[in-house]
């Protein structure tokens, strides 16, 4: 006769009880996170000026001047989607957060 492990008849108990276990637990939400879409600005990259290949002073001035002005045009667009980043997390995170309270019995959150 072959010996039976004591464990072999404790398996079916011990999926019973974890399928019982994940019944009780809440569904998945299907609700995809809110998104924000980037204004056109923060998509583009930036371009300088260049100068060209033998430059005079009146060059010089105006390639410092229209690169002092495409500097901050494009500072503006990284600020622009810094802060849109910044505004789709805190979107995210008010979105769990009003998750986690709906849930006040699960106490691992």
């Amino acid at each position: 006769m072959i010996p039976i492990s004591f464990l072999k008849p404790a398996a079916p108990l011990a999926c019973a009880t974890m399928m019982a276990s994940c019944a009780g637990s809440p569904p998945v939400s299907t609700v995809a996170p809110p998104r924000l879409t980037l204004p056109d600005a923060a998509m583009r990259s930036c371009s300088l000026a260049t100068l060209p290949a033998e430059p005079t002073m009146g060059d010089l001035e105006a390639g410092y001047v229209l690169r002092g002005a495409q500097i901050v045009a494009c500072d503006g667009a990284r600020r622009l989607a810094v802060e849109t980043l910044i505004a789709e997390r805190a979107m995210q995170e008010a979105q769990a957060m009003e998750k986690r309270r709906g849930m006040w019995w699960r106490f691992d959150l």
